[in-house]
């Protein structure tokens, strides 16, 4: 920071201190934020269509299909390029990245991922990369956030309800659902709800979307209206569509991840690009819809117009077999998450949020079809009703967020008559894929590192609490060849406390003494030399391994051995203990904070 920034944050904060209160000054920071957030949204929207609309000159409009094998490939390459050469470090996988600073980096996000998403991602969904731009305006946002209350010297609390302010931001202005946004940022973020954290969400959420619409006017990512009404005999197959949902969640999350880890297994960056830009190039050559976001396609389901959704392909000729067009819809369904994974494998930017609603908007629309033309029953069902639905059923599922589904589709879609449907299939979804999957996409890997903050305090405050600010290191350790003498001289005599570690020549701890082992035998001296710690000493009850042991599985081990205090090692060295009444106010200092 240089001089002069210094003196004007310095005047600053004394005039915030002298004419704001705290609160006051959160509600400020939260508008500003959601400003922010909206101008992030617009630029990365716009740096997206103009790098398409580079790329739609005549030469594509005649050879379309040729450009659908080479471009998503030229746009991953400009993308690792830029990560490997010019930022130099790993950008991350969007919303995951934002839910690890809050988990293990109180809140605090790197200052590049304040740009990274915001170069990186336009390159890779404007050449057709299979994934969606929501998860890099939210990271973008949640970054800047981040370092503005780092900025201000803002706690942790604060700061990551501002970082969730960013995300409401981010998904109201690309979305214009404020209220969607605001769910969203809770369910997903695990925001408390509380009238202190739903103003700032409030604010953020509707300074995004003015911002959004003073650049972009009322135009809206899904155009479709409500036109078919909600009928109760309907009901069984909305239930049964929830179920289907839920099947599709559980691929798209299995799935996802096992892409993943093949690529994660991919030491050269180079390699990944050329197996997974390849394989995508291939992909989309054969099934055109999967280029890009998908919105276009999502927007003709809705209107009914599956033809136009499915585009040019080989099957072209077949298209008046309706049959022919549910089996090309299954394939949107399947394929769409395989073009996705191969994209971010490959080294590409974005995120999962448009192909979830890419693949429930054709799995709700090839529903309807399917029933419809089975000739079974007599009426028909709405199939844009259907592929709204579908959109709400996945993200249910696979995002673990039913209610953002329920309100985000019915705020898109002006739907509010269809919440009953959205109801029903969201919360069927939900219900059987978290008997399966209990963590969301966005969740899981954090779950599977014992690093998740959930919407349990308990577990939330043990994640948050930086065990190391509790280990205490003012003991006196003892050699375990030492004597009794040696433990009256350099140890009871030179230490405050009344225990002591043993260790041997290589600092491992191989057991402690307690005051009450040596009082009997302490004030004779004729014994002074001729017993050993070694025959004193008793075997440590538990020991905590900085390297294993998460918080949690601390608490657990003070639990189970009854003991007051634990010693602990790192990297198998004895370090210090930690006691438990340390860590106890430690935890109750940290809830103070995390709840403020």
């Amino acid at each position: 920071m240089s001089i002069r920034t210094k003196e004007l944050a310095d005047k600053f904060a004394l005039w915030k201190t002298q004419h704001l209160t705290n609160h006051q000054f959160l509600m400020l920071l939260s508008a500003v934020i959601g400003f922010i957030a909206g101008l992030v949204a617009v630029t990365i929207k716009n740096l997206t269509h103009y790098i398409q609309q580079l790329l739609e000159g005549e030469l594509i409009i005649n050879y379309h299909t040729a450009f659908y094998f080479i471009f998503p490939v030229i746009g991953l390459a400009l993308t690792v390029l830029i990560v490997k050469w010019g930022l130099r470090r790993e950008i991350g996988n969007g919303i995951p990245t934002t839910l690890h600073a809050i988990s293990r980096r109180k809140g605090i996000m790197q200052k590049f991922q304040m740009y990274a998403s915001l170069i990186t991602a336009p390159l890779t969904v404007g050449f057709g990369g299979s994934v969606g731009l929501e998860a890099p305006t939210v990271v973008t946002g949640a970054s800047i956030s981040s370092n503005i209350s780092r900025f201000f010297k803002m706690n942790q609390a604060s700061r990551t309800l501002l970082i969730g302010c960013a995300a409401a931001g981010a998904m109201s202005a690309l979305f214009k659902a404020p209220i969607a946004a605001i769910i969203f940022a809770i369910e997903i973020f695990s925001l408390d709800l509380t009238l202190i954290s739903m103003i700032p969400l409030l604010l953020a959420s509707v300074s995004a979307i003015l911002t959004t619409y003073f650049f972009s006017g009322s135009d809206i990512i899904l155009h479709s209206q409500l036109t078919d009404e909600f009928e109760i005999g309907q009901v069984p197959f909305y239930i049964l569509l929830g179920v289907f949902a839920s099947l599709f969640s559980i691929y798209f999350t299995r799935i996802y991840f096992r892409i993943n880890k093949f690529f994660s297994n991919i030491v050269s960056s180079l390699n990944r690009l050329l197996i997974g830009g390849f394989a995508l190039g291939v992909l989309i050559f054969l099934i055109p819809p999967l280029y890009g976001e998908g919105y276009d396609v999502i927007n003709n389901l809705l209107q009914e117009n599956y033809i136009n959704a499915l585009g040019k392909n080989v099957f072209e000729a077949y298209m008046d077999n309706i049959w022919v067009v549910i089996g090309l819809l299954a394939g949107l369904v399947v394929f769409k998450i395989i073009a996705t994974s191969l994209t971010m494998g490959a080294g590409g930017v974005g995120g999962i949020f448009a192909p979830v609603l890419f693949m429930g908007s054709a799995m709700g629309h090839c529903f309807a079809l399917i029933i419809n033309n089975l000739g079974i029953f007599k009426e028909p069902l709405s199939v844009s009703n259907f592929t709204m639905v579908g959109m709400a059923g996945l993200m249910a599922g696979i995002m673990h967020a039913p209610l953002t589904a329920i309100f985000l589709i019915a705020e898109l879609t002006s739907g509010y008559e269809l919440f009953v449907p959205l109801m029903i299939t969201a919360a069927i979804s939900f219900m059987i894929t978290s008997q399966f999957q209990p963590h969301s996409v966005y969740t899981l890997d954090l779950a599977s590192r014992g690093e998740l903050i959930t919407h349990n305090k308990d577990q939330m405050v043990l994640t948050l609490l930086n065990i190391r600010q509790v280990i205490e290191t003012n003991f006196v350790t003892l050699n375990v060849d030492a004597t009794l003498g040696d433990i009256i001289h350099n140890g009871v005599i030179k230490s405050s406390r009344n225990l002591f570690p043993v260790i041997d020549e290589n600092e491992h701890i191989v057991g402690i003494i307690l005051l009450d082992d040596i009082r009997p035998v302490m004030f004779n001296q004729a014994l002074y030399d001729e017993i050993k710690v070694r025959e004193l000493m008793q075997e440590a009850p538990e020991v905590i391994d900085l390297n294993k042991d998460r918080t949690k599985d601390i608490m657990r081990k003070f639990q189970e051995s009854d003991a007051w205090n634990l010693p602990v090692i790192e990297n198998e060295k004895y370090i210090g203990f930690i006691s438990k009444s340390k860590l106890l106010t430690a935890y109750r200092q940290k809830l103070i904070e995390v709840t403020v």
